[in-house]
């Protein structure tokens, strides 16, 4: 019987440790998300917003692969309700984030469908400003999550916040404490829902780390959190000296989803 050769030998290792390192790479890999915050002036912009992503946009983006998009507006008691929408949108990787853009710039259906957005004459401009925060999946949260809430849309509670950090150090501070030091497994234990856990590559401010947990009602949210702030876990957690003065200012949203959101 022939014995196989150094040559054979050395290939056959290397072809496993090209797929091992393949594999591990992309076990490693995490999403990015896009999260656009429009500004309105008011119930006419509001209505040309939600007729565009109805019926152009989000189909658009079905169409390219992206099946759940989320689109979320202030609970009526916000002052900004009837003046904020919030799109969040996931892509595989900054590559694909940017084919999603190209996709869209010469897709003839979606640009013909949301030519009343897109083409509106300057003295009719259907939204104020609009702002793109771009983030990255937390390495204990690479991929997202999508609630299955049995609630109608219009009881849902969807908080999305924002930990804003002093310096650079200590804002990956308050990252390790999300992912090694145990507060996304917390969450995940007091069923918080979460859709992502993320921190923010590029946006208006730096730097910061973004979540969005989900409930099926006012009243699951309350309990929930109020089980979470009395959990010894947490207790533990944040008294610990490390993550003393991680966070600079925080911003708290509570929205529901819209009835044409993908959850």
């Amino acid at each position: 019987m022939n014995q196989p050769s150094k040559f054979s030998r050395s290939f056959f290792l290397m072809t496993i440790f090209t797929l091992a390192f393949t594999v591990s790479a992309l076990s490693a890999t995490r999403d990015y998300y896009q999260i656009q915050v429009f500004r309105l002036t008011g119930k006419v912009q509001e209505e040309k917003l939600d007729n565009f992503l109805k019926n152009a946009y989000l189909p658009a983006l079905h169409k390219a692969g992206i099946q759940k998009v989320g689109v979320f507006k202030p609970i009526e008691s916000d002052t900004t309700a009837g003046k904020r929408v919030y799109i969040w949108v996931p892509f595989k990787s900054l590559n694909h984030f940017a084919e999603i853009q190209e996709m869209l710039e010469n897709d003839q259906q979606y640009q013909t469908k949301g030519v009343d957005f897109l083409g509106a004459p300057f003295d009719q401009k259907p939204f104020i400003r609009k702002e793109s925060i771009l983030l990255k999946a937390f390495a204990d949260a690479p991929d997202f999550f999508i609630p299955n809430h049995q609630t109608a849309p219009s009881e849902r509670i969807y908080e999305l916040r924002s930990y804003e950090g002093p310096t650079e150090n200590l804002f990956r501070k308050k990252v390790k404490m999300f992912n090694e030091g145990g507060e996304i497994k917390l969450f995940k234990k007091l069923d918080f829902n979460a859709v992502f856990y993320a921190e923010v590559v590029s946006g208006s401010t730096m730097p910061n780390l973004m979540y969005l947990t989900t409930f099926a009602d006012m009243k699951t949210h309350d309990e929930r959190w109020a089980a979470f702030r009395a959990h010894p876990e947490w207790k533990t957690l944040s008294a610990l000296s490390e993550y003393k003065n991680t966070v600079s200012k925080s911003v708290i949203l509570l929205l529901r989803p819209t009835d044409y959101s993908d959850f």
